[in-house]
């Protein structure tokens, strides 16, 4: 029996920090998981837009479904290292209107 999963999704270290990646590419399950579910994309968009393979791309979403806590984590610290790095580093635009506010 041939595993198709194995064909379309691995984890490579030093790739995206060992993240499950479409093979190949430095695509994460998590980007298509953002891109299909939270940003509404179809997974014929996310084919198109990335060149992808559509059964590497519906891959994508079976490995998710399989591994939903791994990869829900990933986003979720991806979410968390986002909002620390906006918080120690303010934006220059924020910073630029308050001080045009401020004269």
């Amino acid at each position: 029996m041939e595993l198709v999963l194995d064909k379309h999704i691995e984890k490579t270290a030093g790739v995206r920090g060992g993240k499950a990646c479409i093979t190949g590419t430095r695509m994460a399950v998590s980007d298509v998981v953002l891109s299909h579910f939270r940003l509404g994309e179809s997974l014929d968009e996310i084919a198109v837009t990335y060149d992808l393979p559509l059964a590497a791309v519906y891959a994508a979403i079976a490995y998710y479904l399989d591994h939903k806590v791994e990869i829900d984590s990933e986003i979720e610290n991806g979410r968390l290292f986002y909002e620390a790095q906006k918080a120690k580093t303010p934006s220059l635009v924020q910073q630029k209107l308050a001080a045009g506010k401020n004269e």
